[in-house]
C-alpha cells in the first residue's frame, strides 16, 4: 500500500476549497442510482410491450373460441416471453449493482501538497490519486508519474492480461483514449493495480468515467420481448 509520506513538491494538488466546489458542481464520484425495479414492476413494464398484447389479445379470442389448444400455444409463447425479458431485466440491474460495488471506497490523494485518504465517492476532477499495488483506480485519470504500473482493466474490456502504463509526457497525449492496450498515459476507474506505483490526475469522475459510461449504457438498454 502506499506511503502517506509527504509527496514531492512539485505534487501539491488541488485545496480543499477547490476540492470542495468541484464536489459540488460535478457531483459524487459514484454512478447514478435510478429506483430499483422490483420483479413486479418489471412484469407490469413487459406487459404493456404492443407485441405481448397481442399475442394475450389472441389466447383470449381462441379461448371465448373455445379453441383451447391454440389458446395454450398463444398463452405458453406469451408466459415464455414475459419470464425471458424479466430474467434479462434482473441480470441487468444485478450488473448496475455489481459496477457501483465495484467503485473505490477509499482513495489516497494529494491536496494542499499532504497527502491524505478520502471516501472514493469525493475524488473530484483535477485531484492527484496515488495508486500502488491492490489499489481499486477510484476515477479515470491521467499519469503524472508511473514506476512499473501494470493496471487489470478486464471490467471493461474482458481481457485478462494486464496492460502495463507510462506516465504522460504533455497534457494532450492522454485525450479521449479508451481502455486496452500497453503503454496508455491513462487509468480507468474501477480497474485493478497489479503492480507498480503511480500518481494521477483525474479527468473523469461518476457517470462520465469509462465505467461510468457503461452503467448509462445499461440503464437505457430496453430489451425487447423474444418473438
Amino acid at each position: 500500500m502506499p506511503s502517506d509520506a509527504a509527496p514531492p513538491a512539485s505534487f501539491r494538488g488541488l485545496s480543499e476549497a477547490d476540492a470542495r466546489a468541484r464536489l459540488n458542481t460535478d457531483g459524487y464520484n459514484e454512478l447514478p442510482r435510478g429506483s430499483r425495479r422490483t420483479p413486479l414492476r418489471i412484469v407490469l413494464e413487459v406487459l404493456r410491450e404492443p407485441m405481448l398484447a397481442l399475442l394475450l389479445g389472441g389466447g383470449a379470442i381462441y379461448l371465448v373460441l373455445g379453441d383451447l389448444q391454440d389458446a395454450v400455444i398463444l398463452l405458453a409463447f406469451a408466459s415464455m416471453s414475459v419470464l425471458i425479458t424479466v430474467v434479462q431485466e434482473a441480470r441487468t440491474e444485478r450488473v448496475l449493482e455489481a459496477l457501483r460495488d465495484l467503485t473505490s471506497p477509499r482513495a489516497l490523494v494529494i491536496r494542499d501538497g499532504e497527502r491524505k485518504r478520502i471516501a472514493g465517492r469525493e475524488v473530484v476532477r483535477g485531484d492527484l490519486v496515488v495508486l500502488a499495488e491492490g489499489d481499486r483506480v477510484p476515477a479515470d485519470a491521467a499519469l503524472i508519474d508511473s514506476h512499473d504500473l501494470r493496471t487489470d482493466e478486464s471490467l471493461l474490456t474482458g481481457e485478462s492480461i494486464p496492460v502495463r502504463k507510462v506516465a504522460r509526457t504533455d497534457d494532450a497525449q492522454a485525450a479521449g483514449l479508451r481502455p486496452g492496450g500497453d503503454d496508455l498515459p491513462v487509468v480507468f476507474s474501477g480497474s485493478l493495480v497489479v503492480s507498480g506505483t503511480a500518481i494521477g490526475e483525474v479527468t473523469a469522475v461518476g457517470a462520465l468515467s469509462e465505467i461510468g459510461k457503461i452503467g448509462q449504457s445499461l440503464t437505457t438498454l430496453e430489451l425487447e420481448p423474444p418473438r
